[in-house]
């Protein structure tokens, strides 16, 4: 009888044999993912909302410009990002995504560095953001870079009762020389960068890690025309210096680096045009022993800058 009622228990638990098969399901599955990460969680479907909104909205990417979103792609590439302090909004995560250590790492630095969303949305979804590219299952949206005007350059340092020095890029067209030359500006206590508007290099997310963090607190601004920016400049009292190859003064002997001054750098090949050569007060060249035709914008500006911040002292 005792036999009998044990076989019609409806008493549910674990058997007899089990070996802990239970406690074992439960380990090894790492932290918590976040609210947003979760499939079926409120915040998880409001994400993936946001994601399909966000996916159908024209994207420019690789200028940097004023009102357009730039996206970095790729898992190597969002975390150097990441690593490098490149603004962000948004951290794109694919769904069921392998979990290697370049995506934990992005995620951790993501949560790490605050106000940075995390969006998990389909392949699909990444797939028509970053029109079809290679993304590896890892988005990450950088926000429009909010240029100054030339003249907030000046009033800047006036207010700060220093002498501008700024530097004007003339036909530089690589990120990576503007994040230089930004560098080099703060390292040499410059008051900013000025670029063109139109067939320039702008503030994208490759500029932001060569400037190894320092365009966090040296403005960047943008000239509709580039002449007519340094015209008011020498309004304003400001010399403008343009570095040219066949410039009638060595730049050690250039005595106007000790007061207002902005020094324009060309492109490596075709060097200043011709209405900016024109507007400059002095054509500098930089003496190399060595031979070299020529240098690039980051390592030109850095040598006048050098001789601009010894000068003064």
């Amino acid at each position: 009888m005792a036999a009998h009622n044990r076989r019609m228990s409806g008493k549910k638990g674990a058997q007899v044999g089990s070996g802990g098969q239970r406690r074992k399901g439960l380990e090894g599955r790492g932290p918590t993912p976040p609210a947003e990460m979760r499939k079926g969680h409120k915040k998880n479907r409001i994400a993936n909302a946001k994601a399909k909104q966000t996916a159908r909205r024209p994207v420019a990417r690789g200028r940097g410009g004023r009102g357009t979103s730039e996206m970095v792609v790729g898992r190597n590439p969002v975390v150097e990002a990441l690593r490098e302090g490149v603004p962000a909004t948004t951290l794109y995560v694919q769904q069921f995504i392998d979990n290697d250590e370049r995506v934990r790492e992005a995620l951790q630095l993501a949560g790490e560095r605050g106000g940075i969303h995390l969006m998990e949305a389909p392949r699909p979804e990444l797939d028509r953001m970053t029109n079809g590219l290679n993304h590896q299952g890892l988005v990450l949206q950088v926000p429009p870079y909010e240029y100054a005007h030339p003249e907030d350059l000046v009033a800047a340092a006036f207010d700060e009762g220093e002498d501008p020095l700024i530097v004007a890029l003339d036909g530089v067209t690589d990120p990576r020389n503007l994040g230089a030359v930004v560098r080099s500006v703060s390292a040499f206590g410059g008051h900013g960068v000025v670029v063109p508007e139109r067939r320039a290099a702008g503030m994208t997310a490759g500029a932001w890690k060569t400037s190894a963090g320092t365009a966090a607190r040296t403005p960047v601004a943008r000239a509709t025309n580039l002449t007519r920016a340094l015209e008011a400049y020498k309004k304003a009292g400001v010399v403008v210096v343009g570095l040219a190859a066949d410039g009638e003064v060595e730049v050690g002997a250039l005595e106007a680096l000790e007061g207002p001054v902005v020094i324009v750098v060309g492109s490596e090949g075709k060097g200043l045009s011709r209405l900016v050569g024109e507007t400059c007060d002095f054509r500098v060249r930089i003496p190399m022993p060595g031979g070299a035709e020529s240098l690039n914008a980051g390592v030109a500006a850095g040598v006048v800058l050098y001789e601009a911040a010894r000068r003064r002292g």
